[in-house]
C-alpha cells in the first residue's frame, strides 16, 4: 500500500446520485468494519457494483479508501455547522460543538478508527480535521473572552491547551492511556473546558 497518497478527489466534477449513494454506502461499510483489509474485487461485491464504477471515484483502492473518509469527515464538519449556526452564548456553542463532534465519532467502529491511525493518507485526513477543529475551539473561547461568558486570564492559554488535547485525542494517545474511545474523549473535553473556562460572576448565576 502506498506511503503517502494526495488528498485528492477525481477532479471537480459533480458525482452523479448513483455515485453519491454509492460513497455514503462505501462510509458505512468502512465506519462498521474498516477499509484496510478489503479489495476492490470485495467492495464491488458488497456494493453490487462493477470495479469500473468504483475506478469512477477514485483510481486505485487507496485513494477510494482516502475519499470515503475525508467524506465522513466533511459530512462531520457540515453538521456541526448545523448545529451551533444560530448560537450566540459560546459557552453553548462549544457544547455543542463537542457533544456533536462525540455524536458522530461513535458511529465509527474500533476497526474503522485502527485503519484511520494504520493509513498514512487517511491518517492526514483526520489530522486535516482535528486541526481545523482546534481553530474552531479557540474561535469560540475568544468570542466567549469578548462577550464576557469566560474568565479573560489564561483564555489564550487554555485554548491551546485545547488545541493539543485534540491532537492527542486525534492521534490516539489519550485514548491508549486513558482507555477511552475517541469519542468519549471529546466528551471529556468539552466538561473540562467549560468548567475551566466559565467566568465566576456566571459560576454564581448558574449554581
Amino acid at each position: 500500500m502506498a506511503d503517502r497518497i494526495p488528498l485528492r478527489t477525481q477532479g471537480s466534477r459533480q458525482l452523479t446520485a448513483r455515485q453519491r449513494a454509492l460513497l455514503a454506502e462505501l462510509e458505512e461499510l468502512f465506519l462498521a468494519e474498516g477499509f484496510i483489509h478489503f479489495t476492490l474485487d470485495d467492495l464491488a461485491a458488497k456494493m453490487h457494483c462493477s470495479k469500473s464504477t468504483l475506478y469512477a471515484l477514485a483510481p486505485s483502492k487507496e485513494q477510494l479508501a482516502v475519499r470515503v473518509v475525508a467524506h465522513f469527515f466533511k459530512g462531520a464538519a457540515e453538521l456541526l455547522d448545523e448545529r451551533i449556526a444560530g448560537i450566540s452564548d459560546a459557552r453553548e456553542t462549544i457544547g455543542t460543538y463537542l457533544a456533536g463532534i462525540a455524536e458522530y465519532l461513535h458511529r465509527a467502529s474500533p476497526e474503522f478508527m485502527r485503519d484511520i491511525n494504520d493509513f498514512a493518507p487517511a491518517r492526514d485526513a483526520y489530522e486535516l480535521n482535528s486541526r481545523a477543529a482546534a481553530a474552531r475551539i479557540r474561535s469560540f473561547i475568544a468570542r466567549g473572552v469578548d462577550d464576557g461568558v469566560f474568565r479573560e486570564v489564561h483564555a489564550q492559554l487554555i485554548a491551546e491547551m485545547a488545541a493539543v488535547l485534540v491532537e492527542s485525542i486525534q492521534s490516539g494517545v489519550v485514548g491508549t492511556r486513558a482507555g477511552v474511545s475517541d469519542a468519549e474523549a471529546f466528551a471529556a473535553l468539552s466538561e473540562l473546558l467549560l468548567d475551566g473556562l466559565t467566568s465566576r460572576d456566571r459560576a454564581s448565576i448558574t449554581s
